[in-house]
C-alpha cells in the first residue's frame, strides 16, 4: 500500500519534534510492513489544501493525517468526500478520534499499529453539511474555545495550560441561551448553558470521546443554565467522565437532530471538532453510518466487526 502522510508541523506534539528524523523513522516502519510512505510536512494553514491535493492523486491508497483534532477533522472531511481511506496519527493535545479508533497515543506505537492495521468502517457526522468526527457544540464549549484561542501558547503543554485558564474565565459568567431541539420525537424548547452533539455517544470514566466508532447514532447532550459553582463542578466531572449522570444534563440518542436558535446573536459561535465556526440560526446534524473508511488496529476490528474486505498487506 502507498500512504501519503500530511503532517501538521504546527500541531501539538509536532511543534517540538524533529520532523525530518520522524519522517525517516516513519518510512522505515511502513517499509518493514511492506508499504511505502510519502511524508509531507506542512504548516497549519496549508493542511487543508495539502490533504485535498494528496487525496486527488491517483496512486494514493491511504491518506495518513498527523496533527491535532482540527487536522484530523479536516482530513476526515476530505476522506469522506473523496472515498480515500484515512489513517489517523495522534499528534495533538487531546487526540479524541484517535482514542475512539483505539490508536496508540505514543507516536512510534501509533505508526506500528497503523502499518500493521486493517481497513474498517467508521461513522462520520455532518452539521449543515460540514463533516465532523468528534463533536459539535454551542454555549459553554464554544465560549471556552474562543477564550483559549485568544491566549498565547507555543506547545502542547502550553495549550493545556491555556485551556485551564479558559475554563476559569468561562465559569465567571456561564452562558444562557434559547434553543429549539427537533428530533423524530418532536420539538423541544430549551433554555440552556450548552448543547453538545457527538459522533456516537460519549463514553464514561474518561475525557469526552466515543467508545465506539460504529454505533450509527448521535449523542445529544443539553446542559441547563446553572450557577458558577455548579458549572465548575460540571466541568470537573467532564474531565473525569462522570458528567452524564449530572442532574442538569439531559441526553438523547438519535440519527439526526435540528437545532434552532431564535435569539441568536450575529457574533455567536459554535465549535466543531475543536475549531470555532460562525453559529447559523438553524443547524441540521446527521450521522452517516460506516461512511468513512479508516485504518484501525486489528483488535478494534475484533471488537466492532467492521472489517472492510481486503487488508493493508500487499
Amino acid at each position: 500500500m502507498h500512504f501519503v502522510g500530511i503532517f501538521n508541523r504546527d500541531g501539538g506534539t509536532f511543534k517540538t519534534t524533529d520532523m525530518e528524523a520522524f519522517c525517516q523513522e516513519a518510512r522505515a516502519i511502513f517499509a518493514r510492513h511492506g508499504h511505502t510512505l510519502d511524508c509531507r510536512i506542512v504548516a497549519g494553514r496549508e493542511v487543508s489544501d495539502a490533504l485535498s491535493e494528496a487525496a486527488g492523486e491517483g496512486e494514493v491508497d491511504v491518506l495518513l493525517a498527523g496533527g491535532g483534532d482540527g487536522t484530523i477533522s479536516t482530513a476526515a472531511a476530505v476522506a469522506f468526500r473523496t472515498g480515500v481511506p484515512l489513517a489517523v496519527l495522534p499528534a495533538g493535545t487531546m487526540n479524541l478520534f484517535a482514542r475512539t479508533l483505539g490508536i496508540p497515543l505514543v507516536l512510534t506505537d501509533a505508526l506500528e499499529a497503523l502499518a500493521a492495521g486493517e481497513f474498517g468502517k467508521a461513522d462520520i457526522a455532518t452539521a449543515n453539511g460540514q463533516a465532523f468526527v468528534h463533536q459539535f457544540g454551542v454555549g459553554v464549549h464554544a465560549r471556552l474555545v474562543r477564550i483559549r484561542d485568544g491566549l498565547t501558547y507555543h506547545s502542547r503543554i502550553g495549550k493545556m495550560a491555556a485551556s485551564v485558564r479558559a475554563v476559569g474565565a468561562t465559569i465567571i459568567r456561564p452562558p444562557r441561551f434559547l434553543a429549539e431541539v427537533q428530533t423524530p420525537r418532536g420539538v423541544e424548547r430549551w433554555e440552556a448553558a450548552g448543547i453538545e452533539v457527538s459522533n456516537n455517544p460519549v463514553g464514561d470514566w474518561h475525557i469526552p470521546y466515543a467508545d465506539t466508532h460504529d454505533r450509527g447514532v448521535l449523542g445529544v447532550y443539553i446542559a441547563k443554565p446553572m450557577s458558577e459553582w455548579t458549572l465548575a463542578k460540571l466541568l470537573v466531572a467532564v474531565l473525569f467522565g462522570r458528567w452524564r449522570t449530572h442532574p442538569d444534563v439531559s441526553e438523547r440518542e438519535v440519527r439526526e437532530v435540528t437545532l434552532s436558535f431564535p435569539k441568536r446573536k450575529r457574533s455567536a459561535n459554535a465549535v466543531i471538532d475543536g475549531e470555532l465556526i460562525p453559529l447559523d440560526e438553524r443547524i441540521e446534524l446527521k450521522i452517516h453510518p460506516g461512511a468513512l473508511v479508516v485504518v484501525v488496529p486489528p483488535r478494534q476490528l475484533e471488537r466492532s466487526g467492521t472489517l472492510v474486505d481486503g487488508g493493508l498487506a500487499q
